[in-house]
């Protein structure tokens, strides 16, 4: 079998293959992160040299393991779907196409990145998180940190988590479990958001260490928290008042939050407030251009979203934390970021 070489990754797409031939699967549909669509093709090709499946692609974007894609592939008959580049959400129990979950393990180094953010660590006890690329090297960077006399602590998250120390950009609990156990927070891996998700949940120093460009941050992403507050207010206060909300729910499987929607309608309208459920897929501003009666978006989907795609749209979008801010449910200080958490 071909085996598949993508700089930085190790993909074990043998493991796929293998699972094709025993269950004699024919028609096989792939789902790929945007950073990895450039090697589509490659998988595409291994898998059907290795098996008798026919292999279709994917082309809609991918934001995580919470975006399933068995809704909208049931007319197409498909025996299996391989979903390339994150882990599972064990919570989600999946009753469509069985969906196979082939990790994108990065195969960077990590001893000389985790040597430079010594310094910048805070105290003696240091959580460890990490996103599902770089899970597997935990418990090396744990002995490195240990070597150094650091008391590395990695914590078990809810349901929604597949492994220790990993964080999801709408789930930090493998952080918040050991909040009151560790001094400051050490990060590996690439980005900006789960960091500072990071900071905002747990309210410790942090410092980021990215295997990728062997850089650390400490005081910057300080400065992007500070900056990513001001937007925040500044979104409350536009919408305080508001009269018409539309709250904003997606059909992702691992991001739907129709409950939540519910409660929210009824506590606006209890304020006298008009509330209107819009569903879409996929949540971008071009879509609701036409809502242009609406005066406030209330994201449940991604909590992203609201933080990271604010200046899309013309109306402000908050989420449902801040929404609690508005009504006066809860006060600026007691601000938290929205979170997608175990049932």
């Amino acid at each position: 079998m071909n085996k598949l070489r993508i700089p930085g990754y190790h993909i074990d797409i043998e493991k796929a293959a293998q699972l094709i031939n025993r269950k004699g699967y024919k028609k096989v549909m792939l789902q790929i992160p945007e950073g990895l669509k450039t090697h589509a093709s490659k998988i595409a090709d291994i898998i059907e040299k290795a098996t008798q499946a026919t292999t279709l692609i994917s082309a809609d974007p991918c934001f995580g393991a919470c975006d399933l894609l068995n809704h909208e592939i049931h007319s197409l008959n498909m025996d299996l779907i391989i979903h390339i580049g994150h882990l599972p959400i064990p919570e989600i129990k999946n009753p469509g196409t069985p969906t196979l979950f082939i990790n994108a393990k990065s195969t960077r180094p990590i001893k000389n990145v985790v040597e430079k953010a010594m310094p910048l660590l805070e105290g003696k006890k240091i959580g460890l998180t990490t996103t599902a690329q770089h899970i597997h090297t935990l418990n090396k960077i744990k002995k490195i940190l240990l070597e150094k006399n650091f008391k590395p602590v990695i914590g078990t998250g809810d349901k929604r988590i597949a492994e220790k120390g990993q964080i999801l950009g709408c789930n930090f609990s493998t952080a918040t479990v050991i909040r009151d156990k560790v001094d400051s927070f050490l990060f590996i891996g690439s980005g900006n958001f789960h960091p500072l998700g990071l900071m905002l949940t747990t309210k410790k120093t942090v410092i980021a260490a990215d295997p990728y460009t062997n850089t650390v941050k400490k005081e910057e992403l300080k400065m992007l928290k500070d900056k990513i507050l001001r937007q925040r207010y500044a979104a409350i206060i536009q919408s305080k008042e508001a009269k018409q909300f539309a709250i904003l729910i997606t059909t992702k499987t691992g991001q739907q939050r129709i409950e939540l929607a519910y409660t929210i309608k009824k506590m606006l309208n209890k304020q006298n407030k008009k509330a209107y459920i819009l569903v879409l897929d996929n949540l971008s501003s071009t879509k609701l251009q036409g809502f242009s009666q609406i005066d406030c978006f209330i994201s449940t989907a991604c909590p992203r979203i609201a933080i990271d795609d604010h200046m899309q749209y013309k109306k402000p979008i908050i989420t449902p934390p801040e929404l609690e801010i508005i009504l006066g449910k809860r006060t600026w200080d007691e601000y938290i970021l929205d979170q997608i958490l175990s049932k």
